[in-house]
């Protein structure tokens, strides 16, 4: 297709949930998308490190955005925090020229960069949908998704403008490349409702409360698993499901995966995991 991004893969990805780096691996290989590395890029900042110093998140940010450009690229990732908070940092920056020249004398006085604007933030829905397009998406499709998923967007990706052509106030892309993998799309009032990260760190009980009662709404409308477009959200869905049963009183069991995986599955990678997905979904159920 030739399709070509500068690659962002988040914290996550590069450390506790490699699954989400194989996945995307076996996606852009089966799309003949080209990822270019950006060896070096430091984390967004996951929005937890403005809340102590956004100007040092602002300068971090800028300085990925620069390298992309330098490379003429937009950038991608596939993770909805990274998504959210960056093009938050971009629009910003975008919007305020001096805050802007600020930034850019910090990056050049630092490393010698400059960020300029001339990028876009995109998550690896938005390129599937808008840039691959769906009918290509299920061209390739091996193992349809034969059962029903609920698809958990993430609350940083949903703003204005950071969805792209997507209506942050009622998504629908998430549902639409499900369907274009074969699988049963359940609409569930929890998909865009925040699961608490990173308010785990200090308020548990109510983050695992707002857990709990995504996967339970999720549950009741049908599903027998989520796919996630934030795997920092993944933690409090997958990691801590128990403790958020516990702390809602609710059922919350259901077999959790990252978006990229579900879409790997689905063009005939790691078949052993997708075995072991439907077969997890069955004894859930049962």
């Amino acid at each position: 297709m030739g399709l070509k991004y500068a690659y962002f893969p988040g914290c996550v990805a590069k450390g506790s949930a490699r699954e989400v780096e194989d996945a995307m691996r076996s996606v852009i290989e089966a799309l003949d998308i080209e990822l270019v590395e950006m060896p070096g890029a430091s984390c967004c900042g996951a929005g937890i490190m403005n809340q102590a110093n956004h100007r040092l998140q602002l300068a971090l940010n800028a300085r990925t955005f620069a390298m992309a450009e330098e490379a003429g690229l937009d950038v991608l990732t596939p993770c909805a925090t990274c998504q959210g908070n960056m093009y938050e940092d971009l629009a910003l920056l975008l919007s305020d020229e001096k805050l802007r020249s600020e930034i850019n004398d910090v990056l050049y006085r630092t490393c010698g960069m400059r960020f300029e604007g001339e990028l876009k933030m995109r998550h690896i829905l938005q390129v599937l949908v808008e840039d691959v397009g769906l009918e290509e998406v299920t061209k390739k499709v091996i193992n349809p998704v034969d059962f029903s998923v609920a698809g958990y967007y993430g609350t940083p990706m949903l703003q204005e403008g950071a969805v792209s052509e997507d209506d942050p106030h009622n998504p629908k892309y998430f549902s639409q490349l499900i369907t274009a993998l074969g699988g049963t799309n359940v609409d569930f009032e929890g998909a865009t409702k925040s699961v608490g990260f990173p308010s785990l760190l200090g308020r548990e009980k109510t983050a695992m409360r707002q857990t709990g009662d995504v996967l339970n709404d999720a549950k009741q409308e049908g599903a027998l698993v989520m796919a996630s477009a934030c795997p920092l959200s993944h933690f409090n869905l997958d990691t801590y499901q128990v403790k958020a049963g516990k702390a809602s009183g609710k059922d919350v069991r259901m077999p959790v995966i990252h978006l990229p995986e579900i879409v790997a599955y689905s063009f005939g990678y790691m078949a052993d995991r997708y075995a072991y997905l439907k077969t997890r979904a069955m004894v859930v159920q049962g």
